[in-house]
Formats: C-alpha cells, structure tokens, sequence
C-alpha cells in the first residue's frame, strides 16, 4: 500500500476513534461500564471498534430525542383514551384483601413509574408448546369480526409465517381492519413484497423503522414486542414470534421451549394501547382510529376471569427501565422463592445484586437457562455469570435444547412473563412489553410449569462448571467485557 495513503487512512482513524471516544463518553455518562467498555473497544481495536460501534453504539444518534418525543405523545394519547373509556382504574379500592402489603407495593410502583392501569377481570391461557399458540392464534384470527393489530419483533418467510399472512389476508378481504406492524432491523430478509397480499387486500403493513441505510446498521433500539390484538377484546403477548424455528424446525436450536399468553379481559385494552402508540409512531404522521368502541369492546361477564394483570412496557423511549425495576422489586419482595426463566442471562448490577441479595437472604433462587444455544456469543456471556450467582447459593439449571422463555414467579404472589429477557439488551435498549400478573391461581400456574420443565432439566454443579476447558474461559472473558454493548 502507498505510504502516504496508508498514513492518510491511519490518521482518519485515529481522529475518528478519538471522536467517538469523546461521542462515547458523552452519550453513555449514565453508565459508565457501558462508557468504558466501547471506550476499551475503540482505543484497543482501532478498526474492529469504530465499526462495532458504527453498528452496536449510539453516535450523534437522534433517536433518542425522538423517542423521548414518542413517549410524551404516547402518555398524552393514553390519559386521552383512558378518559374517554373510563373503564381501566387506577384506584387502590380495586386492591383484593388477599394481596400482601409486599404486592400492593408492587401495583403501586408500576402504576407510578409506568402509568400502568391495574385490571383485576382478566381470563389468562398460557400457551407453552407454539404449536398450540399459532393454531389458537389462527382460530381467533378466522373468528374476527371488526379488526386485527399485530406486532411482532420476527416474522419469517417460511411456512407458518405464510400461513398467518394469508389468513391476515382472508380477513382484511372480508372487510376486517388488519394492521401488521413489525421491526425492519430482524425482518431485513422479509421484504414488504411478502405482505403484498395483504396490502392487495385493504389490510395495512409498516416496519417500526424506515428503510433507511442508518436503520440496516443500527442493530440498536429494536421492538422486541409480541402483541395481538382481535376485535379488542382477545390479546397475545409474550415470547413467541412467527416463524417455523419456533415450532423447533431448526435444524440446531431444538427442541424450541417458549411461553406466551392468551388473554380476555380489561388489560387487553392495555396491550390495544400499545399497539395503537407504536403504530401511530411507525406511520409517521396523524392516524384516525375512528370509532373507540371498534377497538375497545365492552367485557362481557362470561369472557371475565379474576387473574389481576398489570402491563408494564419499557424502552429506550424512556429512562426509567421499567420492566427491570418492576422485576427488582419482585425480586426484592420475595420470602421463599425465585423462579426464573430466561434464554440470555447477562443482568447489569442492580439486577445481579438484587438475586444475589434474595439468596443469601435464604430464598430458594433458581434460575434455568437452555442447554442448546442460538446466539453463540451471548451464550457465553450467560454462561459466565453462572459463578457470579452460584457463589452466592443460586442455583442454575440448563433445559435440554433451546430455552426462549421469558419468566419469573415469586413465591405464590405474582408472576411476570412478557418478551423481555433478563439482560441489559432488553432491560434499556429494546422497546419491551410483560404481563405483570397477581394471585396465588396464576402463580401456581406458573410454578408448575416450572418445575415440570425443572424435572428434565440438568444442575450446573460447582464441579461441572470447573471443569470448562481453558479457551471456553478465555472466551467467556472475553465475551464478558462486551456484555454491557450486546
């Protein structure tokens, strides 16, 4: 190579690290492990880092701004349509008698930091074979009378992914309002042409980002969110997305073990909310909705349940970290138990402390992570925070093949499951929605699907976990500085 354009290049990087090193340091002052780890990344890997944070980071990136702006109107449109429904309560008289003084400390956080309505009518499916979730999912669908909102984080171009799409069709040509939302930056394979025949249809289509270059980079600020709305009155959420690897086809990643819900009830207006603001966000511009009570149906007694539902979403719209707090007083509140599931387990501090803190209190923590990987990377990053809880009396399990569920259950008080897993991704980076749920029905529910997946699972003993070769260390080191920028 010419000296001279060899000393050119040399200097354009050195003065476009020192730049983002000033860039890193200024946007990421909050958290300053995160600062220094792109820092390290830039100064040691002049050229590896300056693209890892081309990708990863956050330079002179608006974004943020404007999602602070989207939340705003978000807040704004939901007391609108709180108002006008006046349906979904924040009054503490809703509170049953059974709830502990630790759960109605819980609600009350949530409803203060999240503004999230407690509804205490809800009927709750909780679906753990994706089989039985798509063709529950595939019966509402047929069944829709006026309008269906769909938002999923992964819709694949495959089998079932085209099945759902013609299905969505069908209805969309029948006269029902269909509106499909997903995020651009996982779908980057599944281009609009595949929802033609839904468009052709009078049904609508959009990507939460643009198509723009910036969007194809930027592998930040996703939306993780699985939610479906039908008729208003029928709500999905959870960890499922669309695609035949969630029926545990992939030739790898399987068997695939997920969780979603299936629910009726006044928290569905809730998930309709979100889905409407994140829409309105995506369109870029003014949408009328029309007619509320299309969207927002009356709640028959028959289709009513008693499991009480909070639906907490978080994002980097905001800087609170809802979902986490949330799940860190959970945590905090426990007397004898912690369940948790989980297919990536890389905690911030706050989060580590607060399980590690649980345990040395005497509350039993277990925590199950799959034994089969999909992102080879991030597994290595959860495998090393195994000593990190296990030293502290945690115990830690590994279910045979792909563990994507997102779960947490406290003794027999409450619950969560939603699409956010417990790590820093989800907890700041992603747009995330969990059901925060609470009663001893629910959560026995939940306890019991835990420990049925508990009977196949295998301990990670202290003996085992010695026994690593030295490079699966190394790598797990290595892998470990990155973990505040995965």
């Amino acid at each position: 190579m010419n000296t001279n354009l060899y000393s050119a290049l040399s200097l354009i990087i050195i003065i476009s690290n020192t730049f983002f090193v000033i860039t890193a340091l200024f946007f990421e002052r909050k958290k300053p492990v995160r600062a220094l780890s792109w820092i390290l990344a830039l100064t040691l890997l002049p050229v590896a880092g300056l693209l890892l944070y081309l990708i990863f980071g956050r330079p002179l990136n608006l974004k943020k701004k404007k999602f602070h702006i989207k939340n705003h109107k978000d807040v704004e449109y939901s007391r609108e349509i709180y108002q006008t429904l006046g349906t979904v309560s924040y009054d503490e008289t809703m509170f049953e008698e059974s709830y502990n003084h630790y759960v109605k400390q819980l609600i009350n956080f949530n409803i203060n930091l999240s503004q999230s309505p407690f509804t205490n009518d809800n009927k709750v499916e909780i679906f753990t074979y994706t089989q039985d979730k798509y063709d529950s999912l595939l019966r509402d669908i047929e069944g829709a009378e006026t309008s269906i909102h769909m938002l999923y984080f992964i819709i694949k171009n495959d089998k079932i992914g085209t099945k759902i799409i013609n299905a969505l069709a069908k209805k969309a040509k029948q006269g029902v309002v269909v509106r499909v939302l997903f995020d651009h930056g996982q779908n980057l394979f599944f281009p609009y042409r595949a929802f033609k025949t839904i468009i052709d249809n009078g049904g609508e289509v959009l990507s939460f980002f643009s198509n723009s270059i910036d969007n194809y980079l930027k592998v930040n600020y996703r939306n993780h969110r699985k939610i479906v709305v039908i008729d208003g009155k029928i709500g999905y959420v959870g960890g499922i997305n669309i695609g035949d690897e969630y029926l545990g086809l992939h030739k790898r990643i399987k068997p695939w073990r997920d969780t979603h819900l299936k629910i009726t009830g006044s928290s569905v207006y809730c998930l309709q909310l979100r889905f409407m603001t994140d829409w309105l966000y995506a369109s870029k511009k003014e949408v009328d909705f029309g007619r509320l009570d299309m969207y927002f149906k009356p709640i028959k007694k028959e289709e009513c349940g008693n499991v009480a539902i909070q639906m907490v979403s978080s994002g980097p719209d905001t800087n609170a970290e809802e979902i986490k707090r949330g799940m860190i007083k959970m945590i905090n509140s426990a007397k004898y138990s912690i369940l948790i599931q989980t297919p990536y387990f890389v905690p911030d501090d706050s989060f580590l402390e607060a399980i590690q803190n649980a345990a040395m209190s005497g509350v039993n923590v277990i925590i199950q992570i799959p034994e089969v990987p999909d992102k080879r990377v991030v597994y290595k990053v959860t495998t090393s925070y195994i000593e990190d809880v296990m030293d502290f009396g945690v115990k830690v399990y590994l279910y045979p093949g792909f563990l994507h569920s997102k779960m947490i259950v406290i003794d027999d008080t409450c619950c969560s499951i939603g699409s956010t897993n417990m790590d820093m991704r989800s907890f700041s980076l992603d747009f995330e929605i969990n059901a925060f749920m609470y009663g001893r029905e629910i959560t026995d529910k939940c306890s019991r699907i835990f420990y049925n997946d508990l009977n196949i699972c295998k301990e990670v003993t202290e003996e085992d976990y010695k026994k690593r070769g030295t490079v699966s260390k190394m790598l797990e080191s290595l892998c470990r500085l990155l973990s505040p920028l995965l």
